[in-house]
């Protein structure tokens, strides 16, 4: 006997990266964290908080946190909605726009969640496949005709970025929603935020997680037009955004010189370990993002990932067709970076 929907029932829940054992000594370089700490601004705003702020609910609509964003990136207020995550504002996307048997549209390899929210709505997923280089398949993806399309950009696990042209050209020929999810664009050299003042039938989606180092807070947002933004508002759950978060994110949001520094390092530590793989034979895709996607000579990612597990460094081996060959890797510090490819050496 099942107690769940049949669509519920058929399909696998959504498989977070694997986490170190408390008190477990290990180089993470699996789930695209941030390798430095936070704006020391916002740990101040943490230590400060008082009791009174969480004996009561908070603000439904994170005004605070919606505030400082509007001002950091010259938009309106209203046209910002804050979630637990960027991932609670996919969830709210897919429960304003998708029912049974509407279609979802997006490339793959991706981020899967993609799918599991898809699957959770009993919509229908397309997905189309990426080439080599990660293209993006217009073509595919609007002859989908889908209620909602999804573009990450930087893409995960290639790292890809798209322009604003490219998902311009794309959002004209959709009567859906499209999503740009932006998790990554902290390092990359653009994005796509002017999309939204041009067309009402785009969001984008940022995430506090990778730039300001705040994965454990779990704070993210959108931007689109008041219209789009209204249909999320009636299904988002009640407080999602908690006070704690809502008061350090503010605090964090505010200090884009910190976020750009650690930004900058991270680029500069990417380039660098782009350029020690490439030194040993490996092959590196170009990447935008904090991590890189790449394959050994061998194609043995599964050998390199458990000898490196094995040695206590951890990072993303994505056992299905299309990656079973390669590794992501999350760009750490300098040092962490140099006792990657050190063990790589010995295990090779």
């Amino acid at each position: 006997m099942s107690y769940f929907r049949e669509n519920i029932e058929r399909m696998v829940g959504y498989v977070p990266g694997e986490q170190p054992i408390a008190g477990e000594r290990v180089i993470k370089l699996n789930t695209n964290e941030n390798p430095y700490p936070p704006s020391p601004k916002a740990l101040e705003i943490l230590h400060s908080l008082d009791g009174e702020a969480l004996r009561r609910y908070p603000d439904p609509l994170a005004t605070r946190f919606r505030k400082v964003v509007a001002e950091v990136l010259d938009v309106p207020v209203d046209w910002i909605i804050a979630g637990n995550g960027s991932d609670d504002v996919l969830t709210m996307i897919l429960r304003a726009c998708v029912g049974p048997d509407d279609t979802v549209a997006y490339a793959v390899p991706t981020y899967v969640l993609y799918r599991t929210l898809t699957q959770i709505q009993a919509g229908r997923c397309v997905e189309v496949p990426y080439g080599e280089d990660y293209a993006l398949p217009a073509d595919s993806l609007a002859e989908s005709a889908a209620a909602v399309t999804f573009v990450a950009s930087p893409n995960s696990p290639s790292g890809t970025a798209y322009s604003v042209e490219q998902l311009d050209a794309l959002a004209g020929r959709l009567d859906g929603v499209l999503v740009v999810d932006e998790a990554y664009v902290d390092f990359a050299d653009g994005d796509c935020l002017d999309l939204v003042r041009r067309r009402e039938n785009v969001i984008v989606l940022r995430t506090l997680s990778k730039g300001y180092s705040l994965a454990g807070l779990r704070l993210g947002f959108g931007v689109a037009q008041p219209a789009l933004l209204e249909g999320l508002q009636k299904v988002k759950d009640s407080y999602n955004v908690d006070a704690v978060a809502a008061a350090v994110g503010a605090a964090a949001f505010a200090d884009q010189y910190h976020k750009n520094a650690n930004a900058e390092k991270v680029k500069i530590s990417r380039a660098k370990l782009q350029a020690d793989l490439t030194a040993m034979d490996f092959r590196v895709w170009p990447s935008q993002a904090n991590f890189l996607l790449t394959r050994s000579p061998e194609g043995d990612a599964e050998r390199i990932y458990l000898g490196l597990k094995a040695g206590g460094i951890f990072i993303r081996y994505f056992n299905q067709p299309g990656l079973d060959d390669k590794l992501r890797i999350t760009v750490g510090t300098d040092e962490q970076n140099a006792a990657l490819t050190g063990a790589i050496k010995e295990i090779r």
